[in-house]
């Protein structure tokens, strides 16, 4: 009996973050007893105040009121325009003080960041979101330049970026300098550069590897806007959104790639595995070879139960030289035979098998595999999308789409997440950029949900971009 789930998906798709010396008091304990603390510090008194102007000093003093601490001041707070020298923050009973090391530049609205850094002692309430503003001019300064960052192989977000700002840049400054302002990245990927003067910016996501506050490694997260281009804010306008795609050009190499891997050592007979009960479908039979072999493929074949000989099946060996695999258009609910050769491999101590073989084997049903349908709204075929399934982080079967309706009649069973890769190049595959070049990365679309394939069921979906 055939069962039939149909999905209906709508996805709403938008197109389109110091370094500081941290020092402290011995923690102040409180009497315990009594309900607990569950409220957050108050600030209670500012100097200068807060959102003051024409500030002179560059030290600013925090009063709360209660006991507080501030939690990993390094890597929680960002002062922007971003200074050269650390600032320096310690907190000290109720009271959090910062002193700027930089002279201060005239005429600019400034912000002292903390995130959820500031906390109290006692029981770790936090004081979210908190940013102490201020300036050296007449005014305070209020456009802001909002986005979102994706990355782009994965069509994911990654709160672990940052994004950089740069006024008046050339297209090497995020290469040699550090950015004027920098802002944090939400779980969602969003971001929001507040208090900021009317300008021309530059603007770039960053996972900063080494510290620098510059894209130095082709192995760091790095995104910027479509030919570098500058961003205007401007008070008839006064607030602009982009959005960044970020991408690694070159993978890290994992810790101790380059040491040498010893050759496993070789047993002292040699013999295969793997063969199955059930041939699937899709895929070769595998034969693996519990040493490196050299194999002459005509000392194997396969039949039909007659023991007519199957044509045009492809033999190929893997990099390891020890998986022998052989590709064939299989028919479903099949008996074959495979005849294996004692002399089929040898491997480097002249060893081949003890014995030849024959095996029998049956390929699997068409019914042991789930049925799909996909229909497409508003997708841009001039793009080249490629639909991809994936099993975790790994893209399992890969698809070009063609038209706006997609069909499979013998798909694995299981769970699958599901994206849409716009592959620019058509080479099947997703490609970084390069900003040397000027060149954006490939991108992706990842739907919300999962697909569950069961066997001899029908999957329809509607995906509407």
């Amino acid at each position: 009996m055939k069962h039939k789930i149909i999905v209906f998906i709508a996805i709403a798709f938008s197109i389109y973050t110091l370094s500081i010396t941290n020092s402290g008091c011995a923690q102040i304990g409180m009497p315990t007893g009594g309900d607990r603390d569950s409220l957050a510090p108050v600030l209670v008194r500012a100097s200068p105040d807060l959102k003051a102007t024409n500030v002179q000093g560059n030290r600013i003093s925090l009063t709360f009121n209660e006991y507080v601490q501030v939690e990993d001041a390094f890597k929680n707070v960002l002062v922007t325009p971003v200074p050269k020298g650390n600032p320096e923050i310690r907190f000290n009973l109720k009271t959090v003080t910062v002193r700027l090391k930089d002279s201060l530049l005239p005429n600019t609205t400034y912000s002292i960041n903390f995130g959820n850094s500031i906390r109290d002692v006692n029981e770790n309430n936090i004081y979210k979101d908190f940013t102490y503003v201020f300036s050296t001019g007449d005014r305070i300064d209020s456009l802001q330049l909002s986005g979102k960052v994706i990355l782009a192989e994965t069509g994911k977000t990654d709160s672990t970026l940052m994004v950089l700002l740069y006024r008046n840049a050339t297209d090497t400054s995020v290469t040699k300098n550090r950015p004027d302002y920098i802002a944090r990245v939400n779980p969602e990927g969003n971001f929001t550069f507040k208090y900021l003067p009317e300008g021309n910016f530059r603007v770039y996501a960053l996972k900063d590897g080494d510290g620098n506050k510059s894209y130095n490694s082709k192995t760091e997260m790095f995104g910027f806007l479509p030919d570098d281009k500058s961003i205007t804010i401007a008070e008839t306008d006064s607030t602009a959104n982009v959005l960044l795609y970020a991408y690694e050009q070159e993978k890290p190499k994992p810790v101790g790639a380059t040491a040498a891997v010893p050759k496993p050592k070789l047993e002292k007979k040699l013999r295969y595995t793997g063969l199955p009960s059930k041939q699937d479908l899709l895929n070769p039979l595998t034969i693996t070879f519990n040493n490196p072999v050299t194999v002459d493929s005509q000392k194997i074949y396969l039949t039909d139960t007659n023991y007519n000989r199957i044509p045009n099946v492809k033999f190929s060996m893997d990099s390891t030289d020890t998986q022998l695999t052989l590709a064939t258009d299989w028919k479903p609910e099949t008996d074959y035979v495979l005849f294996v050769d004692k002399e089929i491999a040898k491997d480097s101590l002249g060893n081949t098998l003890a014995k030849g073989d024959t095996i029998r084997f049956v390929t699997k049903k068409t019914e042991d595999y789930g049925r799909i349908v996909m229909r497409f709204t508003n997708l841009d075929l001039g793009k080249n999308p490629v639909l991809q399934f994936l099993e975790g982080e790994t893209v399992k079967y890969s698809y070009p789409i063609t038209s706006l309706e997609w069909s499979n009649q013998r798909f694995p069973p299981g769970d699958y997440g599901i994206r849409i890769l716009f592959d620019n190049n058509k080479n099947g595959k997703w490609d970084p950029g390069d900003f040397s070049k000027k060149l954006q990365p490939e991108t992706t679309i990842l739907l919300p949900q999962k697909l569950g394939i069961k066997a001899n069921w029908d999957n329809e979906r509607e995906i509407k971009l």
